[in-house]
């Protein structure tokens, strides 16, 4: 069976599906994740991260930016 990548719209506690799929692609590393798996997002950037580890690195980035 082929994954498909799913269209997400992140929302300040929940998302929402805007087209079905399985996954979607951590914005720091570009790995899978999971949408079962999804647990970290950035609301404004509307970007998914793999863990809190890339979640806490894109913070720093925008920080020193």
């Amino acid at each position: 069976m082929t994954k498909k990548l799913a269209k997400i719209k992140y929302l300040p506690n929940n998302f929402q599906i805007i087209e079905a799929g399985d996954y979607v692609i951590c914005a720091v590393s570009g790995k899978q994740i999971n949408i079962e798996n999804l647990n970290y997002w950035n609301v404004e950037l509307q970007e998914a991260y793999f863990s809190y580890k890339e979640a806490f690195q894109k913070r720093e980035k925008i920080i020193k930016e």
